[in-house]
């Protein structure tokens, strides 16, 4: 008996012609094609673009595009839920666009250096000349760092402006990426926080112009606001704040604690354009957080009919 297993018999071999190679190319390319359209495969050059004649979703005449008018119903039902969780008495207002055309910031009357026009120098003020019925919120140095009050001011969507120390803010240099990440303006309040009229030119130009390569280095960018410690400056604080490429010195009208608000005018009260100024504090210095602060913040000016808007949006 043949063990042997049965092997078909071998087909002969015939060559190639050209045509015969062009049909297996064709083929072998009609293949490929339908694989990549079965993949998904796209040319990475047209890749996301919509095709001849239609439009991309994020174009406003694209019939999936959201209504402006819809995206911002949504998002102010997002405030007033957040301002329920973050237990304040009513949501804040939304402030009104910013002027299209930026009003003229002068110095406060008796708040002029020597010189201060002639030799233009930055200009000292306590509030914007606006007849919107807007405050500012401005918050300064950088002790406390929590991130209860950065996710309080998103979810709120309330703007604020800060004004850094060095001396504080290098503890924990990220905290203020994260904050300037969420549309903050990080500013200038110097590197140690000193008395400035009591230094040099020299001294306080070190001081000032420190902080700015300090915040360009950290943060990309050198600011031209520039707030002195305590309120406090002269004409070489202004002449050395020029110098090292500051075009404002905004102080302040109003001061809000966690406990309790405190006045610059006789009248004590808020008025359109007013600058208000916190710090960054929690329980070490107040009897509250920062998230208790600003629910102290927004319940007065809410309730006096203010929206809160971007300082740097009037300047």
């Amino acid at each position: 008996m043949n063990n042997t297993p049965h092997r078909p018999a071998a087909t002969p071999h015939r060559p190639a012609t050209p045509a015969r190679r062009l049909a297996a190319t064709a083929l072998a390319l009609t293949a490929l094609a339908s694989l990549a359209s079965a993949c998904g495969t796209a040319d990475p050059d047209t890749a996301g673009r919509p095709a001849p004649g239609q439009q991309h979703p994020d174009h406003p005449d694209h019939p999936d595009h959201p209504d402006p008018a819809e995206r911002q119903r949504a998002e102010r039902q997002a405030q007033i839920a957040a301002a329920s969780r973050w237990g304040l008495k009513q949501p804040p207002l939304v402030a009104p666009a910013p002027p299209a055309r930026k009003p003229v910031i002068t110095t406060r009357d008796g708040f002029e250096v020597d010189g201060h026009e002639a030799e233009d120098l930055p200009p000292v003020f306590t509030t914007i000349p606006t007849t919107q019925k807007v405050v500012f919120l401005t918050i300064d140095d950088g002790a406390d760092k929590d991130p209860e009050f950065l996710r309080m001011m998103s979810e709120l969507k309330v703007p604020y402006t800060a004004f850094l120390s060095d001396y504080l803010v290098k503890a924990d240099y990220g905290h203020f990426k994260d904050m300037q990440s969420r549309g903050v303006g990080l500013n200038n309040h110097t590197l140690d926080h000193p008395y400035l009229p009591g230094l040099s030119y020299e001294e306080q130009k070190q001081q000032i112009c420190g902080m700015q390569d300090v915040i360009e280095k950290r943060y990309g960018k050198r600011p031209v606001l520039f707030r002195p410690p305590f309120g406090n400056y002269n004409k070489d604080t202004l002449v050395a704040a020029k110098a090292c490429g500051i075009a404002y010195a905004p102080l302040w009208n109003e001061e809000v604690f966690v406990d309790h608000w405190e006045y610059r005018e006789w009248d004590r009260d808020l008025h359109a354009g007013d600058i208000v100024l916190s710090h960054f504090r929690g329980t070490d210095d107040w009897d509250g957080t920062m998230p208790d602060m600003i629910r102290v913040f927004l319940d007065k000016v809410t309730e006096k009919g203010y929206a809160v808007a971007r300082l740097e949006d009037y300047l």
